[in-house]
């Protein structure tokens, strides 16, 4: 299990500079709130201790979830979708509005990391200086046998920065032809939809229902199922039909069209669906008996109208992901070293223009994912 002794240092003055102390760039995500609570600046270079390593960061993705920490979105006192949210971030610290209750603010966000080892603290075995890695966003505090939880850049300070401190125990060596921002796509969005994939068991027998599938975890659920030789159907906004072709989606819905008119009643097994809102009740009606119906988001909106006939009478299985189970990531890299899945990079952007490009991600006219560079 990580060590992960440090997250007790939430004092405010810890990312003033220091004197004689290096210091990096950083994005400092000072509170709830809009784009002002971004500061660009300079901060001291982490320190690793014992069973850490420092990583410089060569990439980091954009995620729904830096924006919905940011605004408070997971309190439940918010019940809108996260793209009306994202415009009225509340300015005042929400006891409830992080992944665990508080976010400690201030803090350096970023759950995508692909880094390079350049020091690691004492009781890490081995070498693992000068290696390139991923790391494992989501951590188990006590064991897998516990669903307890935490997460880089939500929890404790991540990799939207130059360097990043990570339990070595979290850090994944990848060796594949990808570049740096191709594999920055992979951590949050392909280990959530991995998570999801492996929870509902998805196998070749499947008729999986992937909603939001032009959306980063979306596309990546598209291809997860599709390598387990899953029949896929994609939901997408019309503009994006065409670009679900070339991840291999079997059939294509627009998100406007009416699900049980399309699909007919019992005939998916499998829905995974990180859109909830309105449409919720729609997919339990086209699930079959004993379906499997997976979810980590709700970016619609959390507030969904459930028959409860549908849920009981069919034996369904409701499904809540967030904590990853052990194998996910490890797959994952098997993955991208044998070639069976692609990255899907929308637009790259220097680190020090988070706030533009978290407004052209709310604007969800982008297929696949945003990855910012930090200056070297």
């Amino acid at each position: 299990m990580p060590n992960l002794s440090y997250l007790a240092n939430d004092s405010p003055g810890r990312f003033d500079p220091k004197p004689g102390r290096p210091v990096m760039k950083a994005i400092v995500t000072t509170g709830n709130g809009g784009y002002e609570k971004l500061l660009y600046r300079d901060v001291p270079i982490p320190v690793p201790g014992n069973g850490d390593l420092l990583l410089k960061v060569l990439a980091a993705g954009v995620n729904n979830t830096e924006i919905n920490t940011r605004i408070g979105w997971y309190s439940s006192s918010v019940t809108n979708g996260t793209q009306e949210s994202s415009t009225s971030g509340s300015d005042c610290e929400i006891d409830d509005g992080g992944w665990n209750e508080r976010t400690p603010f201030p803090l350096i966000q970023g759950t995508d990391c692909c880094g390079e080892v350049i020091e690691q603290g004492a009781d890490v075995s081995g070498s693992m200086i000068g290696k390139r890695v991923l790391v494992r966003a989501c951590m188990r505090l006590h064991s897998y046998d516990s669903p307890e939880n935490i997460w880089m850049g939500s929890d404790f300070d991540g990799a939207f920065a130059q360097y990043v401190k990570v339990p070595a125990s979290e850090v994944f060596e990848v060796r594949c032809a990808w570049s740096d921002v191709e594999l920055a796509t992979i951590p949050c969005a392909y280990g959530t939809a991995e998570n999801m994939v492996h929870r509902a068991k998805v196998s070749a027998s499947d008729h999986v229902l992937v909603t939001g599938a032009s959306g980063g975890v979306g596309s990546a659920v598209v291809q997860l199922a599709k390598r387990r030789g899953a029949h896929v159907t994609a939901v997408v906004g019309p503009s994006k039909m065409d670009l679900m072709k070339d991840l291999g989606a079997d059939r294509i819905i627009s998100r406007e069209a009416d699900l049980m008119a399309k699909l007919g009643k019992s005939s998916i097994s499998v829905v995974i669906d990180n859109v909830a809102g309105s449409g919720f009740g729609q997919l339990l009606k086209v699930m079959a008996r004993g379906g499997r119906y997976a979810s980590s988001g709700a970016i619609a909106g959390p507030m969904v109208t459930m028959d409860m006939r549908d849920f009981y009478l069919k034996d369904l299985n409701l499904i809540g992901c967030t904590a990853w189970d052990e194998p996910v990531f490890a797959n994952l890299i098997g993955y991208i070293e044998r070639g069976e899945i692609k990255p899907l990079v929308a637009k790259v952007f220097e680190l020090g223009d988070i706030a533009i490009a978290q407004q052209q991600f709310m604007k969800k006219n982008h297929f696949g994912n945003f990855v910012l560079v930090p200056l070297q």
